[in-house]
């Protein structure tokens, strides 16, 4: 059998310990896609939706989900998120949204980026859906991490 690092001797699941590990500035990137209808792009772009401003709301949503991506996934380290910035890009067939996470700490914080995003597009379809029943979100993924000692 193949050593997780999230398992025990004995095969049970548990969280790994990052005591030993130095602190250091960590920064990581993560975007994914919705794709929207014309219709519902023109609705955003005029802030015509009921709900409000998907702009708006989805930045303040990704912003919530990267911090709390320690209650959300089971065994991610609980670690101080210094700073989270959500950008939402509109293009013409639906709208990128790219989350920039950065900690200075003992672990990474992709996880928070990849969060951030899903969150943050998730606020999007619910906002939408009332306008568009064949939104699909997809090609999430991490741009880039990166740390440096400091």
């Amino acid at each position: 059998m193949t050593d997780f690092s999230h398992t025990n001797s004995k095969g049970e699941v548990h969280m790994v310990s990052v005591t030993d590990k130095s602190d250091v500035m960590r920064k990581a990137v993560a975007e994914g896609f919705i794709r929207l209808n014309a219709d519902c792009m023109k609705a955003i772009s005029e802030n015509k939706l009921k709900k409000g401003d998907v702009h708006a709301l989805s930045r303040i949503s990704g912003i919530n989900g990267a911090k709390k991506t320690a209650e959300l996934i089971m065994l991610a380290h609980n670690i101080p998120v210094h700073g989270v910035e959500i950008e939402v890009i509109p293009e013409s067939e639906g709208i990128w949204v790219r989350c920039t996470a950065q900690s200075h700490g003992k672990t990474g914080v992709e996880m928070e980026a990849l969060t951030g995003v899903s969150v943050a597009l998730l606020n999007i379809y619910d906002m939408c859906k009332s306008l568009d029943k064949q939104m699909e979100i997809g090609t999430i993924h991490l741009i880039k991490k990166t740390k440096k000692a400091q």
